[in-house]
């Protein structure tokens, strides 16, 4: 069998190679090598393949140049386009070390009959510790307190100096209820906060087993006084959080986000803070990064404002790529896998053979 595996500045594929060792075959042979080494070009790139897909670079050197004979290609950033697929004509199984799959062509690879592996919850964590952080820094000032006192000030008043809450009892909005957002109703129990859920996909019974009350959007954006996002964007949802929805918040309210920034109407959350309609926002996603010099995001001084860091710790990073392997070694070994985003080519003969070759 051989697997190549192509990293990045983020996950090296020298991680990826060895999280393999996880994968039990007869045999393998496992390359690796990196797409992008440099931190700051790896954003702009993946920020424009998230927005247009893994067709908007051409396919990378590495796969054009590799074995013909490759039948795993695991990544986390780099684009997997139906060209790329195409290059590697005995290619059975893609995987990507991430939740999101905007750099992998699936409709192509479901075409094909190839597997697409992705990993959810690999930084789910990391993401609710610091959506929780954001929550704490913006409702009490901390990360604008220890910004004046860097820029020589002591300051002891704020924009909201007048309503700057306590967090216990108080309401929480979770917008998007899946591994993350239930993470952070979890860790924000011991808040006896009033937990109010907006998530259309996810079941009675796991919103009830958190002790969280399922509402409309409506009710959740009337009635919380944080509001935090952990939705994906979706070409259905894009914008989902509206002037009107806005509109309904409290004076009072805060509003985080460190989920996508394209859930959110830019101009009307902007105008909403700018106008001081509501009492701050947290923000790690943005709508266009790195935020360009003279954003107007820099001149509020009533939100928080982070350079998407939520999911990047030491541990997720280091992670990652043996969570995906593991789930790879499920599906050869006969086991069940949890993570695979077209499991309807499962069903295909050509797959169940080349499946049932790894087993024999």
């Amino acid at each position: 069998m051989k697997i190549l595996c192509i990293g990045d500045v983020m996950i090296p594929g020298e991680q990826f190679r060895q999280a393999c060792a996880e994968i039990n075959l007869k045999s393998k042979e496992v390359l690796a090598s990196d797409w992008e080494t440099d931190w700051d070009k790896l954003q702009n790139r993946r920020l424009v393949i998230e927005k247009q897909g893994p067709e908007a670079e051409p396919v990378l050197p590495q796969i054009l140049s590799a074995d013909k004979d490759t039948e795993m290609l695991l990544v986390l950033f780099a684009p997997v386009s139906a060209a790329a697929m195409d290059a590697l004509p005995r290619l059975r199984l893609v995987g990507a070390a991430r939740a999101g799959l905007e750099n992998v062509d699936v409709k192509a690879a479901t075409k094909r009959g190839i597997i697409v592996h992705n990993i959810m919850g690999r930084n789910a964590h990391a993401v609710s510790d610091f959506a929780i952080g954001l929550l704490f820094a913006e409702a009490r000032n901390i990360a604008r307190a220890h910004h004046a006192i860097k820029s020589g000030t002591w300051q002891k008043t704020f924009p909201n100096s007048d309503v700057i809450p306590e967090i216990t009892g108080k309401t929480l909005g979770i917008i998007g209820f899946g591994y993350i957002g239930q993470l952070v109703a979890k860790k924000l129990s011991g808040y006896e906060l009033k937990v109010l859920v907006y998530d259309p996909f996810v079941p009675d019974a796991v919103v009830a087993r958190a002790g969280a009350v399922r509402v409309s959007m409506e009710e959740l954006f009337s009635q919380a006084d944080f509001i935090t996002i952990h939705a994906r964007l979706t070409d259905e949802n894009k914008g989902m959080i509206g002037r009107a929805e806005i509109a309904l918040m409290k004076p009072t309210a805060i509003l985080i986000n460190t989920g996508r920034a394209g859930l959110v109407d830019e101009d009307a959350l902007y105008e909403a803070l700018k106008e001081k309609r509501i009492a701050g926002a947290a923000m790690d996603v943005f709508w266009t990064e790195p935020l360009p010099d003279g954003s107007r995001w820099r001149e509020l001084d009533n939100v928080t404002i982070t350079t998407h860091i939520a999911g990047t710790t030491a541990d997720a990073l280091k992670n990652s790529p043996y969570l995906l392997t593991r789930d790879i070694n499920a599906l050869v070994t006969g086991g069940e896998p949890r993570f695979i985003a077209n499991r309807e080519v499962l069903d295909r003969p050509e797959v169940k053979a080349w499946l049932d070759s790894l087993k024999a």
